[in-house]
């Protein structure tokens, strides 16, 4: 499917992965719609690439409706949905000290990763619904939601984080299937390290990410948020990828720690 003169709405398009994204559709020719809390990023974003900022709290049901309403709005059949909004944690299930792991911490992740997922997904399909197929096949859309190789190799103190990512892979086939009756294919991504400013710019960050590289098999660094926004577009394009999780890690296998 081709992404030019559509709509595309990305959640957590302000930043790293969504902004990458957001850019690379724009570029082949989307209506981008930046869904993000950030408002003043997201503004001058989708002010530079010609889109619109829709300000989204992504567990918010009233808010992924009208963002997804502002993407209806341009004007351009909303083809698109990517998920990349999302938040991290570290906290062990039990730790050093003997207290349990803080059940607020635990849904807030849940609510924000997988949740805020689910509403976007659900939200944007019914929309895409409503458009006309784009090809013999019947197709309307695509949603492509971002999980984590931490949803299949999770590290110590990453329940939830794992939990949240895991249950977007568990929602992928499903999805798929659900959607189906209506054209809109559904595929997951699960990135491993990528160099977004998530890691810092501290004076310590480079010999932190060179921590993290080292279980990396080939190229032997970090990936780029350009790459991964590339393969977004790829799964856009190839209209047979459908209900897939598809790993993005340079052959990575995490260690425990």
């Amino acid at each position: 499917m081709d992404v030019n003169g559509s709509a595309a709405i990305i959640s957590g398009g302000a930043s790293g992965l969504g902004e990458a994204t957001a850019r690379e559709l724009a570029a082949h020719g989307a209506t981008v719609v930046i869904a993000d809390l950030n408002e003043e990023r997201g503004k001058s974003i989708a002010d530079e690439l010609g889109g619109v900022f829709a300000r989204t709290d992504v567990t918010d049901d009233e808010q992924v409706q009208t963002a997804v309403d502002a993407a209806v709005a341009t004007g351009k059949p909303l083809r698109v949905v990517v998920n990349s909004a999302g938040i991290g944690w570290a906290e062990r299930t039990v730790n050093r000290e003997g207290a349990p792991h803080n059940p607020a911490s635990f849904r807030k992740v849940i609510e924000v990763n997988l949740i805020g997922t689910f509403n976007l997904m659900r939200i944007g399909a019914a929309a895409i619904a409503k458009t006309e197929p784009v090809d013999a096949d019947g197709q309307r859309g695509v949603v492509i939601n971002t999980a984590s190789v931490a949803a299949l190799e999770g590290q110590t103190g990453q329940l939830a984080y794992s939990a949240s990512k895991g249950g977007i892979v568990g929602m992928t086939v499903p999805a798929a299937r659900d959607l189906a009756a209506i054209g809109v294919r559904v595929n997951t991504i699960c990135p491993g390290i990528i160099d977004t400013p998530i890691y810092g710019f501290s004076p310590n960050s480079d010999e932190f990410k060179a921590k993290l590289v080292a279980p990396v098999v080939f190229p032997k660094r970090m990936g780029r948020a350009d790459e991964f926004a590339h393969l977004i577009r790829s799964l856009i394009e190839n209209d047979y990828m459908n209900a897939e999780v598809v790993r993005f890690d340079g052959g990575i296998r995490f260690q425990p720690k």
